[in-house]
């Protein structure tokens, strides 16, 4: 299936990353941190809003209900008076990570408290889905949580990097070394990582080299599984927002990871309106696959270190949300990038 048009690839040339460079890039990460943007806490809009930018928001408050609000702080980038905080990056990464769990019966969280890692068991190894900041974090968060939940590190048969930036990225060499994984992206983030950075950072690891390239509507498959390849360009131009099938028993389920959220790339109209169709469009898919969990690659988004408590004292799985919830969760996305651009258009 074909979902987005492909961008043209862009003209970058390759480059070194010089100690000046990463001084400049420092500055970027504190003004907008390539997915911390979001940490910051809501705040009141500026009362100077169009009617159309209202809308947007009322829209988005609308569909977020109680349950999805921390999707809302994406709207305060439509506030003409909004400055991106400063997160510091080195304290985001030195949170403690929480316990690693299992969400599914073939789905395990083993990543961070500030940005996550997540596994899928197959018949014929593991799929892992990003790999953290670096290879410390590889080897003490990700390689550590898989032998605590009973997976075999070993195993880790493909990586698959949801977009190019470090904290998605950085630990991905640690399983290419150790155990032969290959590392899956997309054709336009794979061209980024290897020619000019969107943003750096010195406690990321470098860029894994060039491996295997998808574009929408490629399929991952590992032993009985199959990963769905959704390009969703916005947060990067090559985001994978993948799509899969897990298990609940005699239950089964699909999940949708979006593969980034935040409004991170400066005043750029073109790519956030690429972010608004990526998310208008990933709605309809959802909707025809019947997609029923949502996750995301950071946890203040979707939960999961709260809902893995949950999961392990049993009852109802509380990453089941149902397809309203989803098609809801894309909509406040969606919303929420229409109020920003059309601020930015006013």
């Amino acid at each position: 299936m074909t979902l987005f048009r492909r961008p043209a690839s862009p003209s970058f040339r390759a480059e070194e990353v010089s100690a000046a460079s990463l001084t400049s890039r420092r500055t970027l990460l504190q003004m907008a941190c390539a997915c911390c943007v979001a940490l910051a806490a809501p705040r009141a809009l500026a009362d100077a809003m169009t009617p159309e930018v209202e809308r947007h928001l009322a829209a988005a408050r609308q569909a977020a209900g109680s349950d999805l609000e921390a999707l809302l702080v994406l709207g305060q980038s439509a506030d003409p008076a909004f400055q991106a905080p400063t997160p510091d990056l080195e304290k985001l990464m030195a949170l403690p990570a929480p316990p690693p769990g299992k969400a599914f019966d073939n789905l395990y969280f083993v990543g961070g408290k500030w940005v996550s890692a997540w596994a899928l068991a197959t018949s014929d190894g593991i799929i892992l889905f990003d790999a953290m900041n670096n290879e410390d974090d590889a080897e003490h968060t990700i390689e550590r949580g898989l032998k605590a939940v009973g997976l075999d590190p070993s195993k880790v048969k493909t990586i698959i990097v949801t977009h190019g930036h470090g904290d998605h990225y950085g630990g991905a060499d640690y399983f290419t070394r150790k155990y032969g994984s290959r590392v899956v992206a997309s054709a336009l983030d794979w061209t980024m990582m290897e020619t000019k950075l969107e943003f750096d950072h010195p406690l990321w690891g470098r860029p894994p080299k060039r491996d295997i390239a998808v574009t929408d509507g490629d399929k991952v498959r590992l032993g009985d599984t199959a990963v769905d390849i959704v390009i969703t360009p916005g947060h990067t131009m090559g985001t994978i927002s993948p799509i899969f099938d897990v298990r609940s028993g005699s239950q089964q389920h699909r999940v949708l990871l979006w593969g980034g959220t935040a409004f991170n790339f400066g005043h750029q109209p073109e790519r956030l309106q690429a972010y608004v169709d990526a998310t208008a469009r990933t709605r309809e898919v959802a909707k025809q696959q019947g997609v029923d969990v949502f996750i995301s690659n950071h946890s203040f988004y979707d939960g999961s270190v709260e809902k893995l408590g949950a999961v392990a004292a049993g009852g109802a799985n509380p990453f089941v949300l149902g397809a309203s919830t989803v098609e809801r969760a894309l909509t406040v996305m969606n919303e929420c990038a229409q109020a920003t651009l059309a601020s930015w258009k006013a």
